[in-house]
């Protein structure tokens, strides 16, 4: 091994001006390293594509390269305990069908995937049925200026019991997560990208501590039972459809001790597919969105308990006209609440109301959305306030609002 690894080393250090096509390639290397050894090669940049496909730790001390030269995956792994360490993964392929990425783990577990650079890939870190991988404190970004024709920075596809931590992302398409149980996203930075976290039939994922901003969406959950959503940070999704967070056909979900803030909706959710699969909304902060939340569907579902309301422009739209708000909304500090505090308990002396009165010519009426705030609509709505001309609708009732701006609820940088 020691003639192979002089011979390689004079290889790459007298001809440094090569062309990616006629870099070493780093495969020799991986060949002749044993079952369970570490593969140290000097410093420089080594050509890919390669296929890992037993034990190995390479640690490229943040002095080697793995250039894939634009062909498919940059490095395969097709074994379990397998390090990758302090590498950079650059130039993979631009095939979407063919998912090429600067790593992809298949049908491996216990891998540890950590302080990495991959960059100028189409996907970053793509799991196929691998369970048990540690991917953390790597820095991932994708290629193409439009999001939609960027690759996804983390995949997972039936993979379980994986831990996503504290990796820097920016300029990819999704995280996405798709029919993989019980995964861990803790710490992550995803920004400037379309969907940060994408979870379809994802159940019991936790999502914890990770800062979303500058995002089209925040979290995605669809068809995901049991997820757990906390102490985020949820900045500025402010496309036309955008949500810090959107809930669609997921029950017994927690949001709990998030800050989501200048989104066009803050919350978005449906009702749960069955009624005791409560979503739970506890002690988040929601502040400064177009709309707070909105509860669309079936009106019921959703406990909403002692979360701060600030500077919304809308603070809840509740389902649709004529249902019944059967909802639970306990405890929360809304901003614009006009009731008193006599006995100063904290509580509100009186319930905190939100009706639809002219509001309902922008809420049923999705194109009249953009006069909304327009001198027409707010004249007509003071109007009917004094003198309706029309019943107005009750939305929603907490009947024990916060009368005080006391913080009493976690923040993101709290630990649970």
């Amino acid at each position: 091994m020691r003639l192979v690894a002089a011979t390689l080393s004079l290889s790459l250090y007298s001809t440094p001006l090569r062309a990616v096509t006629e870099l070493p390639s780093l495969q020799a290397w991986i060949d002749v390293t044993p079952t369970g050894g570490t593969l140290d090669a000097p410093p420089g940049s080594y050509a890919g594509p390669v296929v890992i496909s037993r034990s190995m730790v390479i640690d490229g001390r943040n002095r080697v390269t793995i250039d894939g030269g634009g062909k498919g995956t940059v490095v395969t792994v097709r074994a379990s305990a397998v390090t990758l360490r302090r590498l950079r993964l650059t130039h993979s392929g631009d095939s979407h069908d063919g998912l090429d990425s600067g790593l992809l783990i298949e049908n491996g577990s216990d891998n540890l995937i950590e302080d990495n650079v991959i960059d100028d890939v189409l996907f970053g870190v793509t799991l196929q049925g691998s369970n048990n991988n540690r991917i953390g404190g790597n820095r991932i970004r994708s290629r193409g200026e439009d999001p939609a024709d960027r690759g996804d920075g983390i995949r997972l596809w039936y993979s379980a019991h994986n831990r996503i931590e504290g990796n820097d992302i920016e300029r990819i398409r999704d995280i996405t997560v798709s029919n993989s149980l019980y995964n861990r996203f803790v710490g992550n930075h995803v920004r400037d990208s379309r969907r940060a976290l994408n979870l379809l039939f994802a159940h019991r994922t936790l999502v914890e501590q990770n800062v979303f901003t500058d995002n089209s969406t925040g979290i995605t959950t669809l068809n995901s039972d049991g997820v757990i959503i906390r102490h985020n940070q949820i900045m500025h999704a402010i496309d036309a459809s955008g949500a810090g967070i959107a809930l669609k056909e997921s029950g017994s979900t927690l949001v709990h001790g998030n800050e989501i803030i200048h989104c066009a909706v803050g919350l978005l959710s449906d009702s749960p597919t069955h009624p005791i699969n409560r979503i739970a909304v506890i002690d988040n902060r929601i502040a400064h969105n177009f709309v707070g939340v909105s509860f669309y569907g079936e009106r019921s579902g959703h406990l909403v308990l002692r979360n701060r309301f600030e500077h919304n422009l809308w603070q809840a739209l509740v389902g649709e006209s004529g249902q019944v708000d059967d909802n639970t909304w306990r405890g929360n500090y809304w901003d614009n609440y006009e009731g008193f505090d006599r006995d100063d308990d904290g509580v509100g002396d009186t319930p905190y109301e939100i009706w639809a009165y002219a509001d309902r010519i922008w809420i049923e009426t999705p194109m009249a959305r953009f006069f909304r705030s327009s001198p027409v609509l707010e004249l007509l709505d003071f109007l009917e306030r004094l003198a309706p001309f029309a019943s107005p609708r009750l939305l929603l009732r907490d009947p024990q609002p916060r009368a005080h701006d006391v913080d009493r609820g976690h923040r993101v940088n709290d630990k649970p």
